[in-house]
């Protein structure tokens, strides 16, 4: 009787640790992609990580991190939207991915 239970115990945990692992992945690949666009951008336009936009988003970005999504500021709105227009590998990024990619710059 017990083994069905450790076992399906084993599944849920292998589970889990398979998505935390898929949305860990996924981060890193667009703060990668941030950091590529960030690096490269050329003096005559204005880089990401310096936009007033985004830099004043930081504690809207932390917010919506450490309530995974539930709290929402207007300056993360504004931030989100400058960063799809400017750079188009993250338009298909999601909303927390890019708040990731905020605080990490």
């Amino acid at each position: 009787m017990r083994h069905p239970l450790l076992l399906a115990t084993a599944l849920l945990l292998a589970s889990g640790v398979a998505q935390a692992r898929s949305v860990e992945a996924t981060s890193d690949m667009v703060v990668r992609a941030l950091d590529r666009s960030l690096d490269f951008t050329s003096d005559t336009t204005t880089s990401i990580r310096d936009m007033k936009v985004v830099v004043a988003a930081r504690d809207d970005a932390a917010s919506f991190v450490a309530s995974n999504g539930a709290i929402r500021g207007a300056q993360l709105e504004a931030a989100l939207g400058a960063i799809r227009e400017r750079l188009p590998e993250a338009r298909d990024a999601s909303d927390l991915a890019l708040a990731e990619a905020i605080l990490a710059r």
